[in-house]
């Protein structure tokens, strides 16, 4: 199952590692705004500086995750919206890797692919019709599963990551406890099973 981006308006955004902070051209891009009554402009690389109309916030959506954008500055004469790395990546706790053609951005602690972008014009861009992330095999719509069914389920996994996925809101569980009821985890990691009494006593050798 691949994941979609979305967010609130047909809006691309450009990451840009230049860029202090997110700016939009689009008013409605923003979920939440308010006039900008400062005296600050944005600055750009020909050294104009831009005015800047309202300040706001929004998000990017996918399924299963939602990712924030704070503080966004809507500058009605910019000519593309850019995503700062460095506010996006403090928001959000991810990272960017950056290839020719494509980039992924990274939970910052489990590295895991959150998202994915290709190149477009030349530019590297979020978009909603290049923009995926990696499958989830071990997504389930399922609200009600126990822990052991889960650990079933996963393959048997170890309580550390576990544990893990349940932080991460990967899976949903009725219950915490992760005192795991499973007969095959034993058997598996044994070298060699024990036997049981049988009652018979041998008399002789090779008997």
């Amino acid at each position: 199952m691949q994941r979609n981006l979305s967010s609130t308006g047909s809006v691309d955004w450009f990451p840009d590692t230049g860029a202090n902070q997110h700016v939009t051209p689009d008013l409605a891009t923003l979920t939440a705004s308010k006039s900008y009554l400062g005296n600050d402009n944005l600055h750009v690389g020909d050294g104009k500086g831009l005015p800047i109309s309202h300040l706001g916030h929004t998000k990017i959506y996918t399924p299963h995750r939602s990712f924030t954008l704070s503080n966004v500055l809507h500058v009605p004469a910019i000519t593309k919206p850019l995503l700062s790395v460095q506010k996006f990546y403090l928001d959000n706790n991810v990272y960017f890797k950056f290839h020719p053609r494509v980039f992924y951005v990274k939970d910052l602690n489990t590295h895991e692919v959150l998202l994915l972008g290709q190149s477009k014009d030349g530019l590297y861009a979020l978009t909603k019709s290049f923009v995926t992330s990696v499958p989830q095999a071990y997504w389930s719509p399922c609200t009600s599963a126990s822990t052991n069914l889960w650990h079933r389920r996963l393959g048997h996994l170890i309580s550390r990551i576990f544990q893990l996925l349940i932080l991460k809101n990967k899976i949903i569980c009725n219950n915490k406890r992760l005192n795991f009821q499973c007969q095959s985890c034993p058997l598996g990691k044994s070298s060699r099973l024990s036997l049981g009494p049988t009652g018979h006593k041998t008399s002789a050798p090779l008997e």
